[in-house]
Formats: C-alpha cells, structure tokens, sequence
C-alpha cells in the first residue's frame, strides 16, 4: 500500500522508511512558532521546567500579532513578555508590530515555511501553511515550550481525507468559497483529527493566497492538518522568497484514504456561512438582503493582497452605506506597504472605510471593531462562533472578501454582481 504525501512528510522527519495511520512517532521541527497570546504561556512553562538553552533560536518565530498595537495593560504586558524573552535568547525570527503582521500570512511571505516542512505553532491556524506542501498543525502552548526546547513533537499520525475538485470556479468565487462549501459539506466535526488533503484541476486555476485560504480553515472541520500538493504554482511564489532548500512529497496513486469527496464547482456562487456555526453554508443568493451593522475585510484567512485588490475594485469610486462600518486590515505590514503603492488604502480610505495597521483585531473578539450587542457582521476571516468577534449576542456571517465589500457598500448582504454588473470578471492578482 503507498503512503500519502503527508505519511511520507511525518516518516522523513521521524527517521523511518514509512509511517501508518495512528502510529505515535517523535518528528523533528523545521520551524516552531508562537504570538503574543501563546508565546508567554510557554515562556512561562520553560521556566518552570527550569529550561535555560533552546533547541535552535533560529527556527523558533515569535510573532506579535493578536492584541497588537496593545489594547489595554494586560496586552501591552504580554508583549513585554515575549519582548524580553528574544532579546534574553537572541531570536531571530521576532517579529513585533511594525515589523511584522499576522502570522499565518507572515511566515510564507517571508519564505521561512517551505514544502516538505513540519511545523509547530501555538496557534490553532497554524495549519495554514499546508497549503504549501508540508506538514503543519497548531499545539498546545506547553506542547509548543517542549517544541522550543527539544526540537521535536511527539505526534499521532492522521489519517486523510481527500477532497477532489474539477472545474474552473466562476467569477467571484475562490479559494473562500471551495472551503466554505466543503466545511458546509462535511459539518464542524467532520474531519477531527484527520489530514485534509485538497487535489483536482481546479486549483490549478487558485493563486498560492487562495490555496493558503483553504488550507487556514481546515481546524474549522475539526482537521489536524490541511495539505496541497506543491506545483508550479507553489514555484513560482516560493521562487526569490524561499530562506531554505525544500523537498517535494506527492502523494502514491494507491496511498490509503478514510474518506474522499469529490465535486464539480464550476456552477459554484459565492459561498456564505451564517451565524453562528462555519458549517451553516448556503450559496449567497440565499441570503442576500440580510441586514448587517458591519464588514470586516482582513484576518489571516482574507487579509493579503489580492483580497484587497479585489475589495477595491468593487467599492472604488463609491461609499460605505450609511449606517454601516467597514474595517480594513492588511495581514501583514509588507501587504499594507503594498496596498499604500497601488493606492489601495486610498481607495479605502476615500470610500469612508477604516484601515489598521496589520493586527488579527475583531477576528478574535479582539480589538478594532469588536461587535457590540446584537450587532451583525459580514466577515472575511474564519469563525463565527457567538461571541467570536465580541458580544455574545453579535452574529456574524462569513464570506470571502468581494461579497464582504459589496456588502459593505449596499449597507446588507450582497452580491458584487449587485455593485459592478454581471458582466464584470474581478481583476487578477
């Protein structure tokens, strides 16, 4: 029997020819990761374990980004603590505000995630990076601080589920919308534990940011990891952006799989994920017209460029509906460089929206825009729990960014075709 790509990703890095399904292995760490929430949790842990060396203070991130800039004195001491912590260990990869973003957004923009990796983050997105080719998973904070000093996680092997995709998707529809659908599909508990491994002709037609979207929410059906096969895709953006050599795993034409799917999304609409659960999925035509107070375009799931570019292009030239907000957040200080340069942030700006400095924000209940009491939110980001984005009684809807922005513009939930025209095709990345 073949192994799948993630089997032989798990093999290579515990030392073994191959690994099966439920096998407890010990898998050396590529890059270990953490933010401002997780990292003092495991500094802490460190501590206690009376820890004074790491295992490699160049593949240990620290990424301050949940509560950045601070909001209050809890935040700003968190910080302080991680703060501390690299300048006392010489880490290379901190990244404070100002110099760094998101994350799950930062990390492949850097080049410092490449194919063939395993890594570990605090963070339960951490499974964004799989959108790679390699494996990655989110961990526990003491999980993460024995990360930091050893350089190795213990592991279960999953096992996975394939999910097969055939068709060109059509206008406004994305990456978004391809896991929306599948979480839809599958239900919030439908891949616990399990690898999702995402293959077919139609992501050949997605940018690597929206193979990353797809990947990011994979821990919304429950996954232990998401996984796309490295292409010329994956190449071409690792190409002058890579810190380092990369393997490439394919799966075997007869690896095993506990479960597959398998769709045609060619006469797929946008997707929309209704409060308040990611699985209560409907196309949009069956919620357009829906009040919202609200739209948040941003958070590590739709915060990079080309969420923006789309966004836009729609609300250029027209207002934020009277009544509403709309919050703006690039994921990353070099995405908000970029946006500034392609006169994006004007564009926003001009619009009445409100634009942030990278920070994760009202995704987490955070801060910059949190929901107040019954409140409704049209949301880019990747959960809408009650109580996710703020007030218990706040409902939010999920939805890729062109139909958070032309929500945002018509002052409820809409359809961009209802802003430009059916017959406008959103412009390339």
């Amino acid at each position: 029997m073949g192994q799948t790509a993630m089997q032989k990703i798990l093999a290579a890095h515990a030392g073994k020819k191959e690994v099966k399904t439920g096998e407890f292995i010990m898998a050396k760490v590529d890059l270990a990761m953490a933010n401002d929430v997780t990292a003092p949790i495991s500094i802490k842990a460190l501590e206690r374990a009376g820890i004074t060396r790491l295992w490699n203070k160049d593949r240990i991130a620290i990424v301050l980004s949940h509560f950045v800039p601070a909001k209050d004195a809890l935040s700003a001491a968190q910080a302080a603590v991680a703060r501390e912590f690299c300048q006392k260990y010489d880490i290379s990869l901190f990244f404070d505000e100002g110099r760094g973003g998101i994350e799950h957004s930062l990390l492949p923009e850097l080049g410092l995630v490449v194919p063939g990796d395993v890594v570990i983050g605090a963070d339960s997105h951490s499974c964004t990076y799989g959108g790679l080719g390699l494996f990655s998973t989110g961990v526990g904070s003491t999980d993460l601080a024995a990360v930091m000093a050893t350089g190795e996680c213990w592991l279960k092997v999953p096992e996975t589920m394939k999910f097969t995709y055939h068709g060109k998707p059509g206008p406004w529809v994305t990456g978004k919308d391809l896991v929306l659908y599948t979480i839809g599909q599958i239900g919030v508990d439908g891949a616990l534990y399990r690898n999702m491994e995402f293959t077919g002709d139609s992501l050949k037609h997605l940018s690597m940011e929206a193979r990353l979207t797809i990947t990011n929410m994979v821990i919304e059906a429950g996954g232990k990891s998401g996984f796309i096969e490295a292409d010329e895709v994956t190449e071409a953006y690792l190409k002058g952006r890579a810190q380092r050599p990369c393997t490439i795993y394919k799966s075997d034409p007869d690896a095993a799989y506990c479960v597959k799917h398998e769709w045609d999304i060619s006469g797929m609409e946008p997707q929309v994920a209704k409060p308040n659960l990611p699985d209560k999925v409907v196309g949009v035509s069956e919620v357009l017209g829906a009040k919202v107070h609200s739209a948040f375009l941003g958070s590590c799931t739709n915060g990079r460029i080309e969420d923006l570019r789309v966004a836009a292009q729609i609300i250029k030239g027209r207002k934020v509906a009277k009544g509403l907000r709309f919050m703006v957040i690039p994921a990353t200080q070099n995405i908000y460089r970029q946006a500034l340069k392609e006169g994006l942030i004007d564009i926003f700006m001009d619009a009445e929206a409100v634009v942030s400095a990278a920070t994760c924000g009202p995704c987490l209940g955070g801060h910059m825009g949190v929901l107040g009491p019954d409140e409704v939110c049209i949301s880019s980001s990747n959960r809408n729990f009650p109580g996710r984005m703020g007030h218990r009684d706040s409902q939010v809807y999920l939805a890729n960014p062109a139909v958070v922005t032309a929500s945002a513009v018509a002052g409820r939930l809409a359809h961009p075709e209802e802003i430009l025209g059916k017959n406008v095709i959103p412009a390339a990345a």
